[in-house]
C-alpha cells in the first residue's frame, strides 16, 4: 500500500514532473509509419504525456513533431495545408517547417527577425520498424537510436499494433508485469488462440495456480521470472524482462512468436499500448500475420479507421455473461488483450493504490515501482540511467523448464541473451 503523493508521484507524465522527465529521455514511439505514410500527407494530431502536437511528412520526407497551436492566434495546425515542405496555417498563411521554424510569414513581408521570433516547439523523429519514434528530452543527452531486438528484425518477421486505452499508463505496464493472472483471467484462450495454442507450457500454467516469482536487476530493467511446478521434478520458468521505462516482453509459447507491449502516456488519463510480435529467425507466416490483424494472442480487434478497440467501456467491452457462466471465457470478454485492458480501466483512469493489498505475486510490481523512482530521482541528479545504453536493451523473453536447485538467470542466459538471427528459447 503506497501514500497520495507517491502514487501521484508514479502516475503524473506531464512537463515538469519527475516521471514525465524520466520518460521524456528515451525513444518514444507515437505513430506507425502508415498514419504519415506519404510526403505531404495529411497531418496528424497527436498528444503525448500532456503535450498536444501536430505531426506530418514534409515533402522531401522529413517528419516533423511541432507545437499544434500556431504562434501568431492558437489557430490548431491540424487544419493546415501541407505543402512545399511546411505546414502552412490556413487562417493568415503563416507556415512552418519539421523543426518548428517559421519560414513564411506573409502578414511582416517574411521579415527574418520577425520570423526567428516565431519557432514552434519541435521534436526529434526517427523512423524504425515501421514505427515512428520521437525523443522529448533535453537536446544534449538524446540516446542513440532504440535497439530492442523487435527493431531490428527483418519487416517480414514482425507485426505491430497499437490501440487507445482509457487509464493511467501504470496500472497498463503492471498488469504486463504480472504473468500470475494468465491462469485465470486467459486460461480459456490459451489452448484455444492461435497464437498460443498447442504449447506444452499451457499445461503447466493451468495447473499450477500458484506461481513463485524471483525479480532480479540487470543493466536495462527487470529479468521477472514466474515459477510453476513441471514434469520430471523441474520448474517451468516464465521470464518477463521489463526494459526501462516502459517495455516489456512476453515469452513464446510453443513454436509461437515472442510477443510484447510498450505503454506510452498520452496524458494521465489515457495511453497508448502498442502489441508487438516477432520471431528472430523467420518470418512469420501467413496464418500467424492474419490471426494478429484479427485481434487475436496479445493484439484487439479495432473500430476500423481507428485505434479504439471494438470492445471498450462505452459497450461494456461486449461482455457475454452466458459464455462466462459457461466457462467459455472466464471474465466474460473475449480475446487477451481486451481482458487486461477491460480489468485495467475499471480500475479507473488512475488507480487508488492508497487502497490495494499486495501479495507475493506482485513482487515485480512492487520493484518496478521502486525502480521508476529510482530512475526519476537519478535523472534529476543527473545520475545514469537504466535501459538507454543500446547494449542493455539486447534482451528476449524465454520459457524454460531447468532443474529446481538452478537459479533461473543462470540457467536462461543463452536464451534471454541470444544472437539476433537465432530461435527464441521456448516450452
Amino acid at each position: 500500500m503506497m501514500d497520495q503523493a507517491e502514487n501521484d508521484y508514479l502516475c503524473q507524465t506531464g512537463e515538469g514532473t519527475p516521471m514525465g522527465n524520466l520518460f521524456r529521455r528515451y525513444w518514444i514511439p507515437f505513430l506507425i509509419s502508415s498514419e504519415i505514410e506519404k510526403p505531404d500527407c495529411d497531418p496528424v494530431r497527436v498528444r503525448l504525456m500532456g503535450e498536444d502536437l501536430i505531426a506530418f511528412r514534409d515533402t522531401d520526407g522529413n517528419i516533423g513533431l511541432i507545437d499544434q497551436h500556431c504562434a501568431h492566434r492558437g489557430v490548431s495546425l491540424w487544419f493546415g495545408r501541407n505543402e512545399e515542405c511546411g505546414i502552412r496555417c490556413p487562417y493568415h498563411g503563416w507556415k512552418y517547417d519539421v523543426n518548428g521554424n517559421c519560414i513564411e510569414l506573409p502578414s511582416e513581408a517574411n521579415n527574418p527577425a520577425a520570423m526567428s521570433k516565431m519557432k514552434l516547439k519541435s521534436y526529434p523523429c526517427i523512423e524504425k520498424a515501421g514505427v515512428i519514434w520521437t525523443y522529448m528530452g533535453p537536446p544534449d543527452k538524446k540516446p542513440a537510436d532504440p535497439n530492442l531486438e523487435w527493431t531490428n528484425v527483418p519487416p517480414d518477421n514482425l507485426f505491430v499494433s497499437k490501440r487507445f486505452q482509457e487509464c493511467n499508463y501504470l496500472q497498463a505496464l503492471e498488469g504486463g508485469l504480472d504473468s500470475s493472472h494468465v491462469t485465470w483471467l486467459h486460461g480459456s484462450e490459451l489452448n484455444n488462440d492461435p497464437l498460443f495454442v498447442g504449447a506444452k507450457g499451457n499445461r503447466y500454467n493451468q495447473n499450477d495456480l500458484m506461481p513463485q516469482f524471483e525479480v532480479k536487476p540487470f543493466e536495462g530493467g527487470l529479468l521477472i521470472g514466474a515459477r510453476r511446478n513441471a514434469d520430471d521434478d523441474k520448474y517451468y520458468w516464465r521470464i518477463t524482462p521489463w526494459i526501462m521505462p516502459w517495455h516489456t516482453l512476453v515469452p513464446p509459447r510453443g513454436g509461437h512468436p515472442i510477443g510484447g507491449h510498450v505503454w506510452v502516456p498520452i496524458d494521465d488519463h489515457n495511453c497508448w499500448t502498442w502489441s508487438f510480435n516477432y520471431h528472430p529467425r523467420r518470418a512469420l507466416t501467413g496464418a500467424e500475420r492474419q490471426a494478429m490483424m484479427d485481434g487475436k494472442g496479445i493484439h484487439a480487434k479495432e473500430i476500423p479507421g481507428t485505434f479504439m478497440p471494438a470492445a471498450n467501456k462505452r459497450n461494456d467491452y461486449l461482455m457475454d455473461r452466458t459464455a462466462q457462466r459457461a466457462g467459455l471465457t472466464y471474465s466474460g470478454v473475449e480475446g487477451i488483450a481486451m481482458q487486461d485492458a477491460s480489468l485495467q480501466e475499471s480500475m479507473g483512469l488512475i488507480q487508488d493504490r492508497t487502497k490495494e493489498h499486495l501479495c507475493g505475486t506482485d513482487n515485480a510490481v512492487s520493484m518496478a515501482r521502486q525502480y521508476l523512482i529510482k530512475m526519476a530521482k537519478a535523472n534529476e541528479n543527473g545520475e545514469e540511467l537504466m535501459g538507454l545504453d543500446p547494449a542493455h536493451q539486447h534482451v528476449r523473453s524465454a520459457a524454460y523448464e531447468l532443474d529446481k536447485d538452478m537459479d533461473f538467470v543462470e540457467g536462461a542466459r543463452d536464451g534471454l541473451f541470444a544472437e539476433i538471427g537465432t530461435d527464441p528459447h521456448t516450452v
